[in-house]
């Protein structure tokens, strides 16, 4: 086998459908346009989501919800996380340096912490929110939590 001897496979190349080139061709007259109509004239477009003149389905489906722009978004971290943090990593200070360096999060997050699980040891807290389970678990073993 040569490349110059290639081949493709018998039947998978067709002749392109050549329209507007006589009567003889089967495709002469209206070219496969069918008889008047916006589509059957020269420089015909259609406006996205146009249906033909029945109402679109984006003006047929009823619109619903909000979306509020104001909206502040945190990246929830637990106190069960906070206490495997301080005992694999031996300290007593857990920070956004800390979390970010850890993967727990990305450096646009903001952090909540939040009450799941228990805290044994005394561990100061910083982050941007603190919910009052938390902080209560937290003062509780001797720990701070901290606003940032």
């Amino acid at each position: 086998m040569k490349l110059h001897t290639l081949k493709p496979a018998e039947g998978s190349i067709r002749n392109r459908k050549r329209i507007g080139r006589g009567q003889g061709s089967g495709r002469g007259g209206t070219s496969t346009r069918g008889h008047k109509g916006a589509k059957s004239r020269s420089g015909y477009k259609t406006k996205l989501g146009f249906e033909g003149g029945q109402m679109p389905l984006q003006r047929r489906v009823p619109k619903f919800g909000f979306t509020n722009h104001n909206k502040v978004t945190y990246q929830a971290i637990n106190l069960d996380t906070i206490q495997e943090l301080a005992d694999n990593l031996k300290i007593d200070t857990v920070d956004f340096a800390v979390l970010k360096q850890n993967g727990l999060v990305s450096k646009k997050d903001l952090v909540k912490v939040l009450g799941r699980g228990e805290l044994t040891s005394k561990v100061n807290v910083s982050a941007h929110s603190f919910s009052a389970t938390a902080i209560a678990a937290i003062e509780k073993v001797g720990g701070s939590a901290n606003k940032i």
